[in-house]
């Protein structure tokens, strides 16, 4: 048997973690929860959806008849601009944290997707992700882009938006990739993920799609069934650094991938996502970044099984059953 095939652990060179792979478990029978497919909305315009355009929202202000994307201030932040603590130290440590939220409806369309809007359309969502980053990052150390997408990563609308959360500190995970990168950088005397490029290309067996600007692999490392990792060619470190030509092979590839996705289980695919950049508070020391995108998507066999991180998962280390190589393969058999 090879070594693909036999259980094993691999290393993720961005956080320092180990995930044990079990290929063996794919044999396995199931008899655990099984959850609705993804349900597709069907109308254009919801008159309850506090997203469409002219509704009004769960905050009490009404939406513009917006054309595009539509930005506003998140109504429930999960960081205010004002400090709301005190610092403590000792062993029951506290710190404030202050930053600010805003929504990006990725459409007026209330039906449409990622995947299945236009690579115009996207172009629009990727200009406002890189006019956000810029903008927040200048008043904040980090900027974190995100989007949850379906009822089972959490979504509460099932209209397209994203949201972007800026604070005054780097994240945990973020800061994790940071000292990685940079060790690593300081180490060999390159950035680690120009060089997984590299690898990763050399290797095709882990690669989804690409194009001349953008590389989206299953990574060595990847805990979740399909998920991705999305990585600038280009020696860029934050979204607002992407060219013109960067930002249209963006459109394009993310059109690529999530239509793949949907097309694995015949569903509209939930996933989490989410942009890491150069932190802004590092200012320019920022040699060891490569801008990159995680995709993280729970489904594991169909529709309606998804992965658990539970039980060994969260008690020891994240186990896989599917190799990161099986996945990349499923994903390149559903590109159109």
């Amino acid at each position: 048997m090879s070594q693909n095939e036999l259980p094993h652990r691999r290393l993720n060179r961005l956080t320092g973690e180990w995930v044990l792979v079990s290929p063996q478990r794919m044999k396995r029978p199931w008899q655990g929860e099984r959850k609705p497919a993804q349900v597709s909305a069907q109308q254009s315009h919801d008159p309850d959806c506090y997203l469409c355009p002219g509704n009004q929202r769960m905050g009490g202000a009404a939406n513009p008849q917006f054309n595009g994307t539509h930005i506003f201030a998140n109504d429930f932040p999960a960081l205010l601009e004002t400090e709301t603590g005190d610092r403590r130290g000792g062993l029951l440590r506290e710190e404030p944290a202050c930053g600010e939220a805003q929504v990006i409806c990725y459409s007026p369309d209330h039906s449409a997707t990622l995947a299945r809007m236009d690579d115009a359309g996207r172009r629009h969502v990727v200009e406002s992700w890189c006019a956000l980053s810029a903008q927040l990052g200048a008043r904040w150390d980090h900027v974190e882009i995100f989007e949850n997408k379906g009822a089972m990563m959490g979504a509460s609308s099932p209209h397209p938006h994203g949201q972007v959360w800026a604070g005054d500190f780097i994240p945990t995970i973020v800061e994790t990739e940071d000292r990685k990168q940079r060790s690593y950088a300081a180490e060999h005397g390159s950035a680690l993920l120009s060089d997984i490029l590299d690898a990763e290309l050399a290797a095709k067996e882990r690669v989804v799609a690409r194009n001349d600007h953008w590389l989206a692999i299953v990574p060595h490392w990847a805990a979740w069934p399909f998920e991705t990792l999305l990585i600038a060619r280009d020696d860029v470190r934050r979204l607002e650094d992407l060219e013109a030509a960067a930002r249209d092979g963006l459109a394009q590839i993310l059109g690529e991938l999530l239509a793949a996705y949907d097309a694995l289980f015949d569903t509209d695919f939930p996933y989490s996502m989410g942009w890491h950049g150069a932190p802004h508070g590092l200012g320019d020391d920022t040699a060891h970044w490569r801008l990159h995108a995680h995709f993280y998507p729970p489904l594991l066999r169909s529709a309606e099984i998804r992965k658990h991180m539970v039980g060994f998962e969260l008690l020891a280390e994240t186990q896989r059953d599917l190799t990161p190589e099986a996945a990349a393969q499923r994903l390149r058999e559903c590109m159109g």
